[in-house]
């Protein structure tokens, strides 16, 4: 693992650096390009999903990057459309495929469709992918505790992660209760709020300017100070370059206390009780 970025110990001892870099749905060239500079600036994890349609990419800059496999840490999403037992596998292996990897560190439901209600068994294939070795951990993205509750009653292993958009003005602390009660780690997605007005809030421009930073530094020292492992998306170089300068300041008590007083549970993505998109 890079010595710059701290690791976060999942349920079953793998490690997973607290800070990575997510490829949004771009074009392959795209994201090859943004891993590349990723890798270079530090970063040792990476996250794709198959709905992105950039696994090739990604996988080019891996293997490009002169950076030993096994120090880089890379999360892949299952398709919406790919649920079910069966289906699972069969995606796995076309991501594989993609990602030119034997493994990948981390597969991840990228959200629940509640109404389909198929999120069991897609994880029970998980759960083969993880004993077969072909995963080092398994996990969730977009869970409510609810569906959590679920999952861990009728499988045998606990996510290891559950992603979810989480930001200032989404503080999601009822989920990051339950995580944290069951041994889940805490990824956040949409750390830096999408660009809809986050990054110009008073408060989070004062802290800025008081430890000499960007606001989207400030943003993500207050998610790593949370304990969250956090996902920014970029494919901008010098915004890559930018967002990894984090470790080496901390928010002090009164900061995080301006923090906590912009949660307005606002969510700017979709609802995980409802959202059904294949």
């Amino acid at each position: 693992m890079s010595s710059r970025v701290p690791p976060i110990i999942l349920n079953n001892g793998v490690e997973m650096p607290q800070l990575g870099l997510g490829v949004l749905q771009v074009p392959d060239d795209e994201a090859e390009q943004a891993v590349a500079t990723a890798l270079e600036a530090g970063y040792r994890s990476i996250d794709t999903a198959a709905i992105h349609g950039n696994e090739e990419g990604t996988g080019r800059a891996i293997a490009a990057s002169g950076v030993a496999r096994e120090d880089i840490f890379v999360t892949a999403k299952l398709r919406n459309s790919e649920q079910g037992y069966d289906s699972t596998l069969r995606a796995f292996d076309v991501s594989l495929e993609k990602l030119g990897l034997d493994h990948v560190d981390l597969y991840l439901i990228h959200w629940p469709l509640p109404d389909r209600g198929t999120y069991v068994d897609t994880y029970k294939a998980f759960e083969k992918l993880h004993a077969d070795g072909r995963v080092r951990a398994i996990g969730v993205a977009n869970f409510l505790p609810e569906h959590l509750e679920r999952l861990i009653a009728e499988t045998s292993v606990v996510p290891a992660v559950n992603q979810i958009e989480l930001h200032p003005h989404l503080q999601q602390q009822a989920s990051r209760d339950f995580h944290a009660e069951r041994g889940i780690a805490t990824a956040a997605i949409s750390p830096l709020g999408q660009g809809k007005g986050l990054l110009e809030v008073p408060a989070i421009v004062a802290i800025a300017r008081k430890h000499g930073r960007t606001p989207a530094q400030i943003v993500l020292r207050w998610h790593l100070q949370l304990g969250n492992a956090v996902i920014p998306e970029s494919v901008t170089p010098s915004r890559i370059k930018e967002d990894i300068e984090v470790f080496d300041f901390t928010l002090d008590d009164e900061d995080l206390a301006a923090f906590s007083a912009l949660n307005e549970d606002l969510r700017i993505g979709p609802d995980p009780a409802t959202f059904d998109l294949v």
